[in-house]
């Protein structure tokens, strides 16, 4: 008995819409992470980007449970000495709601030479318009898993 292994040829990709607003910020996160690794596939092979295209949909409508709005803080560093920054998440809301969606996922992905590529497959709005009807997307929802 062979181990199948996937070859990049072999990939398939789909369109997944997901709505931001159904579930809590992480819940949307690992979801639509684990679409865009692929790992919900038979032909999973860790090596091999074996993901799918991301829509989400309705990132100013994102759901956080309890004070997460206030005390949920984001941190970067200029990379002079003592310039780390600091934001809570309503103000990272205020000025790009995209923002808040897109690191989240960003951080569920793997470090490695694939995540760029997977990133380049989600698209992030704001409101419930997107421009991908064409590629006729099929609704994910985040709150059953399927």
């Amino acid at each position: 008995m062979k181990t199948y292994s996937a070859k990049p040829t072999d990939v398939q990709r789909s369109w997944y819409l997901v709505d931001a607003s159904e579930a809590p910020l992480g819940r949307v996160s690992t979801h639509v992470a684990k679409l865009l690794i692929g790992k919900d596939k038979p032909m999973f092979t860790k090596h091999i980007d074996c993901g799918d295209y991301v829509i989400v949909i309705n990132a100013d409508k994102l759901v956080v449970t309890g004070k997460k709005m206030d005390d949920k803080i984001y941190y970067r560093h200029t990379g002079f000495p003592g310039g780390i920054k600091s934001r809570p998440l309503k103000d990272v809301m205020a000025k790009d709601s995209t923002a808040a969606v897109f690191k989240a996922i960003r951080g569920m992905l793997p470090v490695n030479k694939l995540r760029s590529d997977r990133l380049a497959r989600l698209k992030i709005y704001t409101g419930s318009e997107h421009g991908h009807e064409a590629q006729k997307p099929k609704e994910f929802s985040v709150k059953e898993g399927k």
